[in-house]
């Protein structure tokens, strides 16, 4: 049945300017967006049922392109150490403990209830190394009516032991997964796919042999699955993954030659120093960036050149990285991007930083773009919003964009009155 929302509505179609519809109207029919317009005439929608938002703001919600779910529990915490230690003496020992399913199950509905109160409603993220946890965790999305691309991660070399996994049991717990969500039929072909998936997971080089990096890529192109990992976060990494792979010729070039960097869609998150002919080898294979910066700046790794990626015609989302990140409040992403792009405009003024409208489209169109068509309200896009009721933070006199601007900056969860995804009203998810 087509529904028809009324409301203050704001987009991004193009990265240098919001779409702005004062008492708008957007059209939603099975889940895809069939117009939007400012009166309801234009819509030709007039036996549609009119849902109407008064004024509250009506915007695409978040995509968070980087996460990693079982690191939750130390959100917040060792934010005085680099990544390698940090991962060590951290991160390991807590993902060891997703062995325990109901330990797995208990985490991941906090974290779910947590992105769906910041109006999180697509997610691409890393799961352990455990077979049934991840299973639960894709469950548990599912359950909630939110999209993810969720990964059973793949290492077996310089990590715990009751972290290393070799390559026949990675490749064997990840085709179950594979097989039981349906994932042979293309997400990047289908209309509409599930809204949960599978997508090939190796760590990061460092903790993949080159037999695993092999076996994932061969995995990828099997079932055309999308790619998730790490790429030039750390300059010690960078040396490291130099020794490991010492016949590639950069970070990224150690994916590409084992079918990890854009024979299917890819994602990478950092890229706080790529250049040159790893940016060429990125812009060649079309892989798409998720920026995160809180964890750049936490673990002491350094600001990713943004505007380069951008002006280069890098796709790139926002990430939060949790929980190298210490935030899972995406508004709160695009505001500390924009500041990272300021800071980097102190260095460098031939290169100006980002615009609130160019912040907001990486968040939400070009993040999207990722899980199909999603992020926008053109026709044919998939109808995953947000309803801002801001009214506690707004004079009167301000226009729709700065109240949008405002909220971003200075809002929170309690604005967020309505979540939808794919069309449907995501409800608050059960935590226990």
């Amino acid at each position: 049945m087509k529904k028809v929302y009324k409301a203050h509505i704001l987009f991004t179609k193009e990265k240098d300017r919001f779409e702005v519809y004062e008492n708008g109207y957007i059209a939603v029919e099975d889940g895809i967006v069939v117009g939007v317009a400012s009166n309801l005439e234009a819509l030709n929608a007039q036996d549609a049922e009119v849902i109407d938002f008064g004024d509250k703001l009506l915007i695409p919600a978040m995509n968070d392109m980087h996460v990693h779910a079982p690191q939750v529990h130390n959100q917040g915490v060792a934010m005085d150490l680099e990544l390698l230690p940090w991962l060590q003496n951290y991160t390991f020992p807590e993902e060891a403990k997703y062995a325990d399913v109901q330990y797995a199950e208990r985490m991941y509905r906090r974290f779910l209830h947590t992105q769906w109160l910041f109006g999180t409603m697509r997610s691409v993220v890393f799961s352990t190394v455990h077979t049934d946890s991840t299973r639960k965790l894709m469950q548990l999305y599912q359950e909630a009516g939110m999209g993810a691309l969720v990964g059973k991660v793949a290492m077996n070399r310089n990590c715990p032991d009751e972290l290393c996994e070799d390559v026949d049991a990675a490749i064997a717990g990840n085709e179950q997964l594979i097989k039981e969500f349906n994932a042979q039929c293309s997400m990047f072909n289908a209309q509409c796919p599930p809204l949960v998936r599978p997508i090939i997971t190796p760590r990061f080089v460092p903790s993949c042999t080159p037999e695993l990096l092999k076996a994932c890529g061969e995995l990828a192109k099997k079932y055309k699955l999308p790619v998730q990992s790490h790429l030039s976060e750390n300059t010690s990494e960078i040396a490291w993954v130099a020794e490991l792979e010492p016949e590639s010729k950069s970070y990224g070039d150690a994916y590409n030659r084992y079918g990890l960097f854009g024979q299917t869609p890819t994602i990478m998150a950092h890229c706080v120093w790529t250049a040159g002919s790893e940016l060429e080898l990125m812009k060649k294979n079309g892989v798409m960036v998720a920026h995160c910066p809180t964890s750049n700046f936490n673990l002491s790794s350094g600001m990713a050149p943004v505007r380069n990626l951008l002006d280069a015609g890098i796709r790139i989302g926002l990430g939060s990285d949790i929980s190298g990140g210490h935030d899972l409040n995406m508004f709160r992403m695009l505001v500390y991007a924009i500041q990272v792009s300021k800071m980097q405009y102190q260095q460098n003024h031939d290169k100006a930083f980002l615009t609130l409208s160019e912040i907001f489209w990486i968040a939400t169109k070009s993040a999207g773009s990722f899980f199909g068509k999603v992020g926008s309200f053109e026709p044919g896009y998939e109808f995953d919003a947000l309803v801002i009721d801001d009214s506690v933070l707004y004079p009167a006199e301000y226009s729709l964009q700065h109240r949008l601007e405002r909220f971003i900056y200075v809002g929170d969860d309690r604005q967020i009155v309505h979540r939808f995804c794919r069309g449907k009203e995501v409800e608050e998810p059960k935590v226990f």
